[in-house]
């Protein structure tokens, strides 16, 4: 059977770049949980980490299968907003309208902005497309399309700004 035609629209990715793309939207699904659990019951950096390292990247949980993350890029998301919650909670704050706050958002809404917001300021080694793309793919997990929406435009407002 002859191989299917590729589409002509960008490069032909490769299996390993396909693996790797997958390990990190892994990444960043534990990183918003693991971000939201630190948010909710406080839990220490490092034995967050090591709990997520050990119990949940690549396991097997009440019979649903958790995909292999991308450790490094787990870790720098989570310990980047960490280190940086300050600077990211202005940058998405200042998005908002006025007559809301961060805190009025959901918790999981908060992560997952906090998460893109981040990775659009501290990793320029990943296009704006692929970070806010990502995010909404993180977003399903969590809401319905309207949030999407709200994501969508809020990390695209950042990206102006922070990426410019």
């Amino acid at each position: 059977m002859p191989p299917v035609p590729h589409s002509g629209v960008g490069p032909v990715p490769s299996p390993k770049a396909k693996t790797r793309s997958k390990a990190r939207a892994a990444a960043r699904l534990a990183a918003v949980q693991a971000l939201y659990q630190r948010e909710m019951e406080g839990t220490p950096i490092t034995a967050l980490l090591h709990e997520f390292h050990q119990h949940r990247l690549g396991a097997t949980i009440e019979d649903v299968e958790y995909a292999d993350a991308d450790v490094g890029f787990f870790d720098d998301i989570v310990k980047g907003v960490d280190a940086r919650r300050d600077e990211i909670d202005g940058v998405i704050s200042a998005r908002l309208s006025a007559d809301w706050s961060l805190e009025r958002l959901d918790k999981p809404m908060r992560q997952i902005l906090r998460a893109g917001a981040y990775e659009l300021m501290a990793r320029r080694d990943v296009p704006v497309g692929a970070v806010i793309s990502e995010y909404l793919d993180v977003t399903d997990a969590f809401y319905d399309r309207r949030e999407k929406g709200f994501v969508n435009g809020l990390l695209d407002a950042i990206a102006k700004e922070v990426r410019s």
